[in-house]
């Protein structure tokens, strides 16, 4: 009888050095690009208009690069942070179609949180639109960030 193949792949490396990188750290290595890739996804994406950047000099393009590598790097923490946040204490947030995942991205926090305003009348400063929802959001990311949300 045939065995049922649709589930395998092949994954195939230059590595040649089984201490270097084992069978069983293949698959893993693999996945591990999908956060550098979705950096460059985020590159040429046509919203972040980086088509529309003119840079003069080559000094330029690498400050540029610099720049944009350290933002993916901030990025990449703070997610991994609130990801670990949540394993830890072993709960979870909604995702776009509102089920609970304990692995959301960072950029859909970012636009949880688009709706939010900072309003100043008579110089009393007060927050508009905040639901439980993201106030349960920012409790990961620790006290500077209620503080800005004026929750301390």
């Amino acid at each position: 009888m045939p065995q049922n193949i649709s589930g395998r792949f092949i994954l195939a490396t230059n590595v040649l050095d089984a201490d270097k990188l084992s069978n069983e750290d293949v698959l893993p290595e693999y996945k591990a690009q999908q956060s550098t890739e979705f950096s460059f996804r985020f590159l040429k994406d046509p919203l972040f208009f980086t088509s529309t950047m003119f840079l003069n000099s080559r000094k330029r393009v690498g400050a540029l690069a610099m720049v944009m590598g350290l933002c993916f790097l901030v990025y990449s923490l703070g997610q991994r942070a609130l990801r670990q946040y949540l394993k830890r204490g072993s709960q979870t947030i909604q995702n776009q179609l509102g089920k609970p995942t304990a692995t959301p991205t960072l950029g859909w926090v970012f636009q949880c949180f688009m709706s939010i305003h900072l309003l100043t009348f008579a110089f009393l400063k007060q927050i508009s639109n905040l639901s439980e929802q993201q106030c349960s959001i920012l409790q990961f990311f620790g006290a500077p960030c209620r503080k800005y949300y004026l929750l301390c």
